[in-house]
């Protein structure tokens, strides 16, 4: 087509009145019936919730919800279980219980571990959850060792803490009054994915300050049951295990000094009480006496001492001065089932763990009672014959002393008491030190 003359080289109308170009027609629209490509934008986006049902931040909510929930149920049987125990006194929903607990601690432990791999987690309102386990289990450690007999109370307490503050969790967590799932809405969960920051201060609080403080809590606890059920005859420290050595007195000018021993010990703790003894003493010696050979195999504590790198008793312990007086039982006195238990005891003991000493622990089979009838035969007895010793000798001595095992110590001072005696001054030595501390000397300490 030639061009327009009424148009300029520039494109312009030369003219005025000049008609302008009609603009172009649009193309029809082409129809296929061909099927639409993979990838084709043609459909309009589906909203983000319908896309991806099952998101990262969707399956946390579930989880996290799914653990609130377990949680709940497992402080509501638990509370319901000590309940029914402390009223009527019968466990009709512990294995409930015990199901529950145990899917609700690993659920819990699997949180736990997520909150140091991603910041989605609330903290503040999970962790109370997640760490509501292990908390109550080491708050509880006190009350067992001071009130063992009102464990089934304590237990009802920490079933409804629990409860309480599952509820508070709860109504934090929900949005408002009308029932969803999940509990936990997307919009309660964090930002970000992960977090170097977050993963390394998990770690550092984890390592350097709960792990540290749990062993320490730990070691004070045993330190405390050490203390309490050995009366203060005994004593856990950081260096090693000590004992104390207690002297009574009595208004007529008599002592007695009661001095807890181990059958195995350092050879210097051995070399240091036997220079307590002054020459007027009388010393009552423990140990007992097998007239009738009823012990198959002797009573010794060689391979344990080998083990742990310390000397027996009977080897190192030689006071060289004042008279000793054996003041203990022969076995006789014992029933025939301490005496079964015993036997079998040292012979594991000589021959050590091997097939033909694992198969006899395996068939032994206690007998009803057998913890109250053990106690009375090697603890009971034996004091019962030593009070008697002491009671007899007071009349030849102004100073008794009693080197006997320190599980015995409790009710010989007990039974001292009642001689008129009270309790004076007590130094402490080191028995077995924890060599991981160093080779530092033994010590004594007066209190």
């Amino acid at each position: 087509m030639p061009p327009d003359p009424n148009l300029s080289s520039s494109g312009n109308h030369s003219q005025s009145g000049a008609v302008p170009p009609l603009p172009a027609a649009a193309e029809p629209p082409v129809v296929s019936d061909a099927p639409p490509m993979i990838g084709a934008s043609a459909r309009p986006p589906l909203p983000e919730a319908s896309r991806k049902p099952w998101s990262v931040r969707h399956v946390l909510a579930i989880l996290l919800s799914l653990f609130l929930v377990l949680y709940l149920a497992e402080a509501v049987v638990s509370f319901a279980d000590d309940s029914l125990s402390l009223v009527f006194g019968v466990h009709v929903l512990t294995m409930i219980d015990l199901i529950l607990f145990v899917f609700a601690a690993l659920t819990a432990f699997v949180i736990y571990g997520l909150m140091g791999l991603t910041p989605l987690i609330p903290k503040r309102l999970f962790l109370p959850l997640a760490l509501f386990y292990p908390v109550a289990v080491l708050a509880t450690v006190p009350c067992l060792i001071y009130s063992s007999n009102r464990m089934e109370l304590v237990d009802w307490a920490v079933s409804l803490i629990q409860i309480l503050l599952g509820l508070v969790i709860l109504y934090w967590v929900r949005v408002d009054s009308k029932f969803q799932w999940p509990l936990l809405p997307e919009s309660r969960l964090g930002v970000r994915g992960f977090s170097w920051q977050n993963l390394l201060g998990f770690l550092l609080v984890n390592l350097c300050v709960l792990l540290p403080g749990a062993v320490i809590y730990l070691f004070q606890c045993t330190a405390l049951a050490v203390d309490h059920y050995s009366e203060g005859f005994v004593a856990l420290r950081p260096r090693g295990l000590a004992v104390r050595v207690r002297k009574y007195v009595r208004d007529d000018g008599k002592t007695i000094q009661l001095i807890p021993m181990a059958h195995v010990a350092e050879a210097d703790f051995y070399q240091k009480i036997s220079r307590l003894f002054p020459s007027n003493s009388i010393i009552l010696m423990e140990g007992v006496t097998d007239d009738k050979n009823l012990l198959t195999n002797g009573i010794s504590y060689k391979r344990m001492a080998a083990t742990l790198g310390l000397s027996e008793q009977h080897e190192k312990f030689a006071p060289s001065q004042g008279t000793m007086v054996r003041a203990d039982i022969d076995v006789d006195e014992f029933s025939p089932n301490t005496l079964e238990l015993l036997n079998l005891a040292m012979l594991v003991h000589a021959k050590g763990v091997n097939p033909d000493t694992v198969q006899k622990l395996i068939r032994y089979t206690p007998p009803p009672g057998y913890q109250e009838q053990l106690k009375a035969d090697l603890v009971g007895k034996r004091n019962q014959h030593l009070v008697a010793e002491i009671a007899a000798h007071l009349a030849q001595s102004d100073n008794i002393m009693v080197p006997w095992g320190a599980a015995h110590m409790p009710g010989i001072a007990a039974e001292v008491r009642k001689l008129g005696f009270r309790a004076g001054e007590s130094k402490e030595y080191e028995v077995i030190r924890f060599h991981f501390f160093g080779n530092n000397e033994a010590h004594g300490r007066t209190k």
